[in-house]
């Protein structure tokens, strides 16, 4: 979205029906990677799964496409495919490596295909980090309090927490919002207004 803010245009490739679907919804063009290697100019993996980019993709890319990787580990984007392709590499500045494939077409890969926000960057900025650590914190409060009485599993952060979080970042930002009304909070905690 931030993307197309600025003026690209986006597409998004997709193997989820229901996130495809949200994307069309968003106004956002969908195709199968494929169809979208030869159009794109710089392509983000946010996938958490490995091999999304492969060698048949980099055979299709332009000439000076940029590939990087903010979802998940250096797996995403297929390395070894690329440099099994490849007849070169140089690093032509920090974070970026321009493999020349055999052809003489260029990629460039961005930060090792790590985590781009990390290994290019200076990792999250404190405003939003500030937000995780007091996640983490009051989680551990809210299991300490339930500690006895709740099995072995995996929970979620409850919502409240989340809320109360985002309340105060906002807070701080001077970002106000809106409250419910007595009556607003009435009506949706009851049945018997409405059809």
């Amino acid at each position: 979205m931030r993307a197309r803010g600025a003026g690209a245009h986006v597409v998004v490739t997709e193997i989820n029906p229901i996130r495809a679907i949200e994307a069309v919804m968003d106004g956002f063009e969908v195709l199968p990677m494929a169809q979208a290697a030869p159009l794109g100019d710089i392509f983000l993996t946010v996938t958490g799964n490995k091999a999304v980019v492969r060698q048949e993709h980099f055979l299709r890319m332009k000439d000076g496409a940029i590939v990087a990787n903010a979802g998940h580990f250096n797996v995403e984007i297929d390395i070894p495919g690329l440099e099994s392709l490849s007849k070169g590499k140089r690093r032509v500045r920090d974070f970026v490596d321009e493999y020349t494939l055999r052809g003489g077409k260029r990629i460039n890969l961005l930060g090792e295909g790590r985590l781009i926000n990390l290994a290019a960057a200076e990792g999250h900025p404190a405003m939003v980090m500030d937000m995780s650590f007091a996640n983490q914190a009051l989680s551990v409060r809210w299991l300490l309090g339930k500690a006895k009485g709740l099995p072995k599993d995996v929970f979620p952060v409850p919502t409240r927490i989340d809320e109360e979080i985002a309340r105060l970042k906002l807070a701080s930002m001077g970002a106000p919002i809106d409250k419910l009304t007595p009556a607003q909070k009435k009506y949706l905690a009851g049945w018997q207004e409405g059809t």
